[in-house]
């Protein structure tokens, strides 16, 4: 489908294929930087707004706040994500401070070029027991030293199944928050209830209670390709599950918080791979994950010296350009794994909700509220 050089993925590596300008796609793109319609793109860039007249119209008048202003907010918006985020950052040097360094460090290419230089060699693990006999895990390395990514895993029918029956008879708690517990049927009535989008259910710790997720997560085969790629140390660092739930009431914040529809980069370790799993089927309109090729060897030095992970979707096409971005949907059960310090993002679960499972490898002491994707949530109200 798309000359406009986004790739989508579907099952396999050998599946990428260019897709055209279907409303999909530029629907998934408008979202991941926040576009409005044409008119009122062109209205805002000139600072003016629209609204209907008396005949019900639209019609454009003055917008009360100048450019500057917008640029204010924007300045605004920045300092709350960073605030917003102190919490977790603050409990996570407590934990382990060594973890400051790798945080202010890390983001740096050549301080992280240094850190891979310290990996210890490979072990060869048995790999008799794997859920993947088909994978050649030499290939995978490559093609993560390469791209930053592999896809074309594929979970067998009964692990997939037995992690979705988990999910939907086991409450998860919504936004990150131990308060708000829930239902992934409730997902509606419970926003209605707060008042409140809902974009997310996590599980954190529960989900070891489900005997499949752990297999996955014990799988030898994920091991071996973690330490082929990050060195002797690898060992899982977290392993989470989650919903993504479609919402017409999320703000640019609560986007943010999700990790979705914002490219960023993530900073755990100074060396790390995060595999993913789709529980469920995952296509266009239910919230695909996005990734740009080369974009974890490859930064502009504005991309180091910063506070700030996320970028916007334009910087991104301008750098990297738009066939490098890969939208990655699958049927039930499509996996695949990534370099985390390459640009990603979730996006916006649109016709039905996103169920996936997260394992990641890394090589430093496991921060243990993390492991199970926890922040310290702040509520920052608008």
């Amino acid at each position: 489908m798309a000359a406009a050089g986004w790739r989508t993925s579907e099952n396999t590596s050998k599946s990428r294929k260019r897709y055209s300008r279907t409303d999909g796609l530029k629907r998934t793109l408008a979202t991941a930087r926040g576009d409005r319609s044409p008119a009122q793109s062109a209205g805002n860039a000139k600072g003016v707004s629209f609204s209907p007249n008396k005949r019900g119209h639209r019609t454009a008048r003055a917008c009360l706040r100048p450019a500057a202003s917008l640029a204010g907010n924007e300045m605004v918006t920045k300092i709350r994500r960073i605030v917003s985020r102190l919490p977790t950052h603050i409990a996570d040097i407590k934990e382990n401070p060594r973890w400051l360094p790798m945080f202010t460090l890390g983001r740096v290419m050549l301080f992280r070029k240094l850190a891979w230089r310290l990996n210890a060699p490979p072990a060869q693990l048995d790999l008799t027991n794997t859920l993947f006999p088909e994978v050649d895990t030499e290939q995978v390395a490559e093609r993560l030293r390469r791209d930053g990514l592999f896809q074309g895993f594929r979970l067998p029918a009964d692990i997939s199944s037995e992690i979705s029956s988990f999910a939907r008879r086991t409450p998860c708690f919504g936004n990150f928050d131990r308060k708000l517990e829930l239902l992934a049927r409730d997902h509606r009535a419970a926003e209605f209830a707060t008042g409140r989008a809902i974009l997310t259910g996590h599980f954190f710790e529960r989900v070891l209670d489900c005997e499949a997720a752990r297999r996955l997560q014990q799988d030898p085969l994920l091991l071996q390709i973690a330490q082929n790629y990050l060195g002797g140390e690898a060992r899982v660092t977290a392993t989470r599950l989650w919903w993504s739930f479609p919402t017409e009431r999320a703000s640019d914040y609560d986007l943010h918080f999700a990790s979705q529809n914002r490219f960023h980069f993530d900073l755990d370790d100074w060396r790390m791979i995060k595999y993913f799993f789709y529980i469920e089927a995952v296509d266009q309109d239910s919230g695909p994950h996005l990734y740009v090729l080369g974009s974890h060897r490859q930064r502009l030095l504005r991309h180091q010296f910063t506070l700030l992970v996320g970028q916007s979707s334009e910087d991104i096409e301008r750098i990297y350009g738009r066939e490098a971005i890969v939208e990655l949907t699958g049927a039930q059960g499509f996996g695949f794994v990534e370099d985390p310090f390459g640009f990603h993002t979730g996006s916006l679960a649109r016709s039905g909700p996103r169920l996936a499972l997260e394992i990641a490898f890394g090589v430093s002491e496991k921060l243990h509220r993390r492991f199970h994707g926890e922040p310290v949530v702040r509520s920052l109200d608008c």
